[in-house]
């Protein structure tokens, strides 16, 4: 299923559940206050503050990881355009005959490389992008380890370096991708967001009538934080996106030409 569209199903069930269970919790405080005034409202709110602390607290550590994960998210674009700079600047280290061959084919690897990130939320189409950059980094592997065999011991320590280098940040961006917090980590969040509704819920028995502004303030905002949590978390699916940030890359492929 569509990435995007699993986090506005995720999002509208969570509103829809909070207001249910708003909805629920006045009736059974309503309920417990008919039959016992006095008592109905006794330790619930250490209870309360309790379940709210939690989850304020929940709030606080997904939405930092979340950030601080897109932020280095950012950086290792740059990173990546840097190293393939360096890289394709230190093909001068090798024979003039086997440079233009080696260009042509960073040129092919860095659109490669933007197409995978771009090709994003189509999976598929990043994954096949993905496998023809690897082949394409082996092969200009090879190249350049043949032509550094004839050159001083420069080339290769300096050239192979940087194509290190820009190997190993593909991997690095990968696995930074995949780096989540467990899954639990987010249904706890959904359970306390929704168990929160109805304590909130009960709170307000009592009322002759729904504070409506108070009802519906109060889903609305914890919706849009929780889905502000994984739309961080997956920044090349939901409105949040790094797409922007990827002009590093394209002001580097104008840059080889």
């Amino acid at each position: 299923m569509n990435p995007v569209l699993v986090g506005v199903l995720l999002a509208v069930f969570l509103f829809v559940g909070m207001l249910v269970l708003l909805d629920v919790g006045r009736r059974i405080g309503n309920r417990h206050l008919a039959v016992d005034p006095d008592g109905a409202r006794a330790g619930v709110g250490a209870v309360d503050g309790a379940v709210f602390g939690l989850l304020g607290l929940l709030i606080a550590f997904t939405f930092s990881g979340a950030a601080a994960r897109f932020d280095t998210r950012r950086l290792q674009i740059v990173d990546e355009a840097n190293a393939v700079g360096t890289a394709y600047l230190r093909l001068d280290l090798l024979p003039a005959a086997a440079q233009p061959v080696l260009r042509d084919h960073f040129k092919r690897y860095v659109d490669l490389r933007l197409q995978v990130y771009q090709s994003l939320p189509d999976i598929e189409a990043a994954r096949q992008a993905m496998g023809k950059s690897a082949r394409l980094q082996i092969e200009i592997w090879r190249l350049a380890v043949a032509g550094c065999r004839t050159e001083s011991p420069p080339c290769a320590t300096l050239l192979l370096a940087a194509l290190n280098e820009m190997i190993d940040i593909t991997a690095t961006r990968t696995m930074a991708a995949r780096i989540h917090p467990p899954w639990i980590v987010f249904g706890l969040l959904f359970v306390l967001a929704l168990l929160a509704s109805l304590f909130a819920g009960y709170g307000m028995a009592g009322a002759r009538t729904r504070s409506w502004i108070h009802v519906a303030g109060f889903a609305v905002v914890m919706t849009i934080s929780v889905y502000l949590i994984l739309d961080l978390e997956f920044p090349r699916f939901g409105l949040i996106r790094l797409h922007q940030y990827d002009d590093v890359l394209v002001e580097l492929r104008q840059s080889l030409e």
